[in-house]
């Protein structure tokens, strides 16, 4: 079943303890982030209040005893979309309350899907479908058994490690 506007909240905002994601796109091409992403190449400042909406979601997440956290994968190079998010997106998330690792797959793979999903409370699973320049074609709430999705959290959280560890260890430049 696809899921989009009001289905795709309910579903969101449904999860009893724990929203994750496994983010593996290269870049994403997001309506809402087209004049940041584009401040952030010119090299102008992150504005005020960005991203805000999600940390207010996740905030309210927190306060209900939920968490939200997600493995995001990269390759080196960074893309400039992965720098935009180290520099300007995942820093406001983990301060908001979200577990943000990341997993370095660079000359290496341990198996995991190369698409995107949303898993909740480790049973309801939602794939996010891109095209490959990263728009998002659509989601799509999945009708089988968890297990598969379940290992591939396991693996990813397992190899991953905290984005300020990953930071630090790329001696401590996000862009």
């Amino acid at each position: 079943m696809l899921l989009d506007g009001d289905s795709w909240r309910k579903v969101f905002d449904g999860f009893g303890s724990e929203a994750w994601r496994l983010e593996v796109q290269s870049t994403y091409t997001m309506p809402g982030e087209v004049g940041s992403f584009s401040r952030f190449l010119r090299g102008e400042p992150k504005p005020e209040g960005h991203n805000s909406r999600w940390h207010e979601r996740i905030r309210g997440y927190l306060a209900d005893g939920k968490c939200v956290g997600r493995v995001r994968v990269v390759r080196r190079p960074l893309t400039d979309y992965q720098r935009y998010q180290f520099a300007w997106g995942i820093p406001g998330n983990i301060a908001a309350g979200e577990d943000i690792r990341i997993l370095d797959l660079t000359g290496r793979d341990l198996g995991l899907p190369d698409f995107d999903f949303w898993m909740f409370d480790r049973e309801r699973i939602v794939r996010l479908n891109y095209r490959p320049d990263g728009t998002q074609i659509n989601r799509e709430l999945v009708d089988e058994a968890p297990a598969e999705y379940q290992e591939w959290q396991r693996i990813a959280v397992e190899e991953s490690i905290p984005f300020a560890a990953y930071v630090e260890s790329q001696g401590g430049a996000r862009t």
